[in-house]
């Protein structure tokens, strides 16, 4: 008989590894809610026409990469791709606005995107990210980007990562670069990849990030944005660097670094690792003032950044070690199955205490179950047996050293409590 598994592109996360996925969460919330930010969950499938209208019908995510199928009623739903159009659209509906004039918001989810599967990327994939509507100025881009470099201190990437970072000026820049852009590129179609001859007609920026060594060196004569910048955009970005070097926040400027979609502006950054291999990006982000506005309400300015879990976990090498999966604090040992109420008891109130404590459920020998104590990489182990339950004692083991002592059943909290202080 054929066992069912899992469909290619999605992986199950078994508790060894989840104790890591937990680190992660508690390092983005803890470090959320220091910089304000507040959590947002928003559904896991959404109109199509939300992504149609934000991601672009041009882009491989929505051309080639979406879940979408026909509801009974017949409107298009569609697992979302990416999470900045769900949050914009909690924000327009739900009026985030008018409740205050700035919003910071961050999410953690599974996304969905039928792409060949590959290392730290899969079809059922996941990403936490920061939003904040409502202010137009440099300032919140610098609380962005400083809000992502806690998080990586706090990983410990901050020396495995480079920060990158570019302005693609305002929408009339835009303009003006585009067209520079293909007058420079145009006596060279021939030269170019089938995917960059494509984004020459619909979106010529996105040519800037290609990774074909070829085009890459064909490049490096373009014309750069910079030369295109108004007065207000110069000073824009020249205000986000002052800022980030007053934070002591390390970067370089990456010309070829953009955004393709046009609801981009200004700032543009990414955080790359060079444990990733060649598909090193780790966090990426800019201002996008005019993603509100493509989605039928008032323009907002907004700002964010999005950052693939798996491949964030991937990074975190510290994580991996070896010492930071679960380990207990107490390991019982049972020797007579009638002792059970009583270790049960025990254990119930360490862990109300604080202790992590657990026992073994399979009624093994004592060699057994020492050798599983020893194996959880718990520092003490608890061992109750019949002359102790006669003398409502306990045998407290300190695994480390293999000493050992009696200890009354009813002084075991005062104990561990007096051994850890």
């Amino acid at each position: 008989m054929n066992h069912i598994k899992s469909i290619k592109g999605t992986h199950d996360i078994l508790p060894e590894e989840s104790r890591k996925w937990q680190n992660l969460e508690s390092i983005i919330k803890d470090t959320c809610a220091k910089f304000g930010y507040q959590e947002i969950r928003t559904p896991i499938f959404e109109d199509t026409n939300l992504f149609l209208r934000s991601v672009g019908e041009e882009t491989d995510i929505v051309s080639k990469e979406m879940y979408t199928w026909e509801d009974k009623d017949g409107t298009s739903l569609t697992l979302r791709p990416e999470l900045t159009a769900s949050v914009a659209r909690s924000y327009i509906q739900n009026n985030l606005g008018g409740k205050s004039p700035i919003q910071r918001l961050y999410y953690i989810g599974p996304l969905f995107r039928r792409e060949r599967p590959q290392k730290g990327r899969q079809r059922q994939f996941h990403q936490f990210g920061i939003e904040a509507f409502g202010s137009s100025h440099p300032e919140q881009e610098a609380e962005i980007i400083a809000l992502a470099w806690h998080i990586l201190l706090k990983s410990g990437l901050e020396n495995n990562t480079k920060l990158y970072l570019n302005s693609i000026g305002s929408k009339d820049c835009r303009i003006k670069y585009r067209d520079a852009l293909k007058k420079f590129i145009r006596p060279h179609l021939n030269k170019l990849s089938k995917p960059s001859l494509q984004r020459f007609e619909t979106n010529p920026l996105r040519i800037l990030d290609t990774k074909n060594k070829d085009e890459q060196m064909l490049l490096k004569g373009a014309p750069k944005i910079s030369n295109y910048y108004s007065n207000s955009d110069f000073e824009h970005f020249e205000s986000v660097k002052h800022f980030l070097e007053t934070m002591h926040i390390p970067y370089t400027i990456n010309s070829a670094l953009v955004r393709g979609l046009d609801y981009y502006t200004k700032t543009v950054f990414e955080f790359t690792s060079e444990t990733l291999g060649a598909q090193n990006a780790l966090i990426g982000g800019g201002r996008y003032d005019g993603l509100i506005e493509t989605l039928g309400a008032k323009s907002t300015p907004g700002v964010g950044f999005a950052a693939g879990m798996e491949r964030f976990l991937i990074a975190m090498t510290d994580l991996d070690k070896k010492e930071n999966r679960f380990k207990p604090d107490i390991y019982f040992i049972c020797i007579d199955e009638k002792g059970l109420p009583i270790i049960l008891q025990i254990a119930n109130q360490l862990r109300s205490n604080g202790y992590k404590a657990i026992f073994d459920p399979l009624r093994r020998s004592m060699k057994a179950q020492l050798r599983e104590a020893n194996k959880s990489g718990a520092r003490y182990a608890l061992i109750l047996g019949e002359n102790e339950m006669n003398n409502d004692s306990i045998i407290f083991k300190d695994l480390n050293d293999s000493t050992q002592k009696n200890v009354l059943q009813t002084n075991v909290i005062n104990f561990f409590d007096n051994l850890t202080n």
